[in-house]
């Protein structure tokens, strides 16, 4: 196969070979076809060359390309897979969802039964969900809101029997907007004091939709009634408090929170996973359950040594420590430079790859 110096290797071009970090860490796997950013990678690691497959390149490598894009004619990880049959599937149901409607909740756990099959592959902070059009925003929001309640309800001990109805919680806990006038979804700007009433109403909306389905665990109804009630108060539509919000609306709300700030919205942009976590410790005061915090922080930032990661001042790097108690702020090397990222608070990390 050929090998070329980076200079002229191109965005769509196949590599033929493993390609390893001077640090012997892998930074991209053979067959891994590469994109603007990856470009940008091998050039921030000063990888003087790579081996690739391209049509054209030779009648033995138009070949081998055909051949290869044959065997990988499905570009979806089989969680992403899952998660689009998903996202399908609900976006489907909700949409049939007029008043008197059943919900076809037997649909709805085998959808949710498949996708949990692959939640060995998940991870919050570094999962990509297929790209695909005219996605809901919310929908996909509910579904990454499942996958995290669930992992957060087991990092938590939860008891086995609990672990699918909080995954079914995060899935079901937005129901209420189907409810919701649409066009306040799609508004640009700022909502009206009125549009805001209406929006919190699907809370309310989304419990009188789930408390009467048959087989359902009263928590998920609960769960979408109380995942914007807060510890101290201050949260709605109820306004309850402590131990009054029920544990999987609790779980709920850290998976939502997180997912909802990670995620581009119409009026605003979506932030760094590793802030919204720094945010999401602020929050935890008085706010969120701070112990489910305290965990989803904790698992979620256990990266071994040699995860690739992007500081704001778009330099690459790799993490080679990470203190438990600055668990967002890691030491990274770039280049050889250690930077400690909790003495350096300027500087964070605003993107993760995983190759």
């Amino acid at each position: 196969m050929p090998v070329l110096p980076i200079a002229q290797v191109q965005s769509g071009d196949r590599l033929g070979r493993e390609v390893q970090t001077g640090f012997g860490n892998l930074l991209f796997p053979e067959g891994r076809v590469l994109g603007p950013r990856d470009l940008e990678i091998l050039q921030a690691y000063l990888i003087p060359s790579v081996d690739i497959r391209r049509a054209g390149l030779s009648e033995v490598e138009a070949a081998e390309e055909e051949e290869q894009q044959q065997e990988t004619s499905s570009p979806l990880t089989p969680l992403q897979q899952a998660f689009s049959r998903m996202e399908k599937l609900m976006k489907v149901t909700f949409q049939m969802m007029s008043p008197g409607q059943r919900l076809p909740i037997l649909d709805i756990r085998n959808g949710l039964k498949e996708l949990l099959e692959r939640i060995a592959d998940y991870h919050a902070l570094t999962f990509v969900p297929p790209q695909e059009v005219a996605i809901v925003p919310w929908i996909r929001n509910s579904i990454l809101t499942a996958l995290t309640s669930y992992q957060l309800a087991r990092w938590m001990r939860m008891p086995e029997k609990d672990l699918v109805p909080a995954a079914l919680a995060g899935l079901l806990h937005d129901i209420g907007n189907t409810r919701v006038d649409p066009a306040i979804f799609r508004k640009p700007g700022r909502l009206t004091p009125e549009e805001v009433n209406e929006m919190r109403q699907h809370t309310v909306y989304g419990f009188r939709m789930l408390e009467g389905v048959a087989s359902l665990n009263q928590g998920v109804s609960l769960a979408a009634l109380q995942h914007h009630e807060r510890i101290d108060g201050s949260g709605y539509p109820m306004r309850v408090t402590g131990d009054r919000i029920h544990p999987y609306a609790r779980v709920v709300a850290v998976a939502d929170v997180y997912h909802a700030m990670t995620s581009t919205r119409t009026h605003r942009e979506a932030q760094s996973p590793y802030l919204v976590l720094e945010e999401l410790q602020a929050e935890a005061f008085g706010k969120l359950d701070p112990l489910m915090v305290q965990t989803f922080v904790e698992k979620t930032t256990q990266f071994q040594s040699g995860m690739l990661v992007q500081l704001n001042d778009n330099r690459v790097g790799e993490v080679v420590f990470t203190d438990r108690q600055h668990p967002t702020r890691p030491m990274v090397s770039i280049f050889g430079e250690i930077v400690n990222l909790a003495q350096t608070r300027d500087l964070y990390i605003c993107a993760i790859y995983s190759p």
